[in-house]
């Protein structure tokens, strides 16, 4: 570090100190007039509050030692002021390009407060190029966590509707079923293990039922989620049922050779529900007359 870099940064901490307040709402009024942050669902309060804590971020980073170019990812009150003002903002809905541009906007209120001090023309240059550079990294900083922190929402919610689009329903006491609609990539059947593993548990169910009557076409990728589910719910100690198996279902499956001899089907789901009261009848039974057990002989 250079002896008027080291100046200009002992100057700048000191001004971010001395003016905090003031440039705390020089930035939130320029957020105000160019950036309508408003729309975000930010209030003046957040605004203000959210102004002062990365003003002190900066100020400590800049007293920290560290280069420049590594102060905003390199000083840890820095990094996690800017990630969290993005991320909260991302989940506000205010657009990215806005986020970002708040962060540069603090900029034009970092200069207009060195403008106003007595500076050399060789120190308010050095000046303004670490604050650039530190706004700059800042920035970016904030745009990438914005677009992270909107990605992981739009998967968050991609699995809501995966959860949503296949519901597990209870069609009588220890027998449950999940209708399956559309295509069955991995994704989703994943959600389907998921979500109807944790009802047998729930539900202490003995029978499963998967319908695919909604199900456009079955090919070798969908038989092989389905057998990988079916042993998932054997592991579990239940059985399983397929309905649903409509006659060209049927062809396509003997014609690309799939072998669903194990696993007991059924063609509609009523013919499946019958099976599978059928079977909790013979559970029923055989845990009655288990040696030991009430009524037993």
């Amino acid at each position: 570090m250079s002896v008027i870099e080291s100046v200009v940064r002992d100057r700048l901490t000191e001004v971010l100190q001395r003016r905090n307040a003031e440039i705390v709402d020089r930035w939130v009024r320029l957020q105000h007039e160019r950036l309508e942050l408003a729309d975000g669902g930010l209030v003046e309060t957040e605004l203000h509050e959210e102004a002062d804590a990365l003003v002190r971020a900066l100020t400590g980073g800049l007293a920290s030692g560290l280069p420049v170019a590594e102060i905003v990812t390199g000083h840890r009150e820095l990094h996690d002021t800017v990630t969290d003002m993005s991320l909260r903002r991302a989940r506000a809905g205010a657009e990215p390009t806005a986020t970002s541009l708040a962060v540069l906007a603090l900029k034009e209120a970092l200069l207009e407060a060195v403008q106003g001090e007595d500076l050399a023309s060789d120190e308010m240059f050095a000046a303004a190029l670490v604050i650039n550079r530190l706004l700059d990294a800042a920035g970016a900083l904030s745009f990438a966590t914005y677009v992270e922190g909107r990605e992981e929402i739009i998967r968050r919610q991609s699995r809501q509707l995966l959860e949503i689009s296949t519901p597990v329903v209870r069609l009588w006491q220890q027998v449950l079923a999940v209708p399956l609609i559309g295509n069955l990539d991995t994704a989703r059947s994943q959600v389907v293990m998921e979500s109807l593993l944790e009802s047998i548990q729930n539900e202490e169910a003995i029978v499963a039922i998967i319908d695919i009557t909604g199900v456009p076409t079955v090919d070798t990728s969908v038989a092989q989620h389905l057998m990988q589910t079916v042993k998932a719910v054997r592991l579990m100690g239940a059985e399983c049922v397929i309905s649903g198996i409509r006659p060209r279902i049927a062809q396509t499956i003997v014609q690309l050779g799939i072998d669903l001899s194990g696993i007991m089907t059924r063609a509609t789901l009523a013919d499946a529900l019958s099976a599978a009261i059928e079977l909790t009848g013979r559970a029923a039974q055989g845990h009655s007359t288990t040696p030991g057990a009430p009524g037993a002989l």
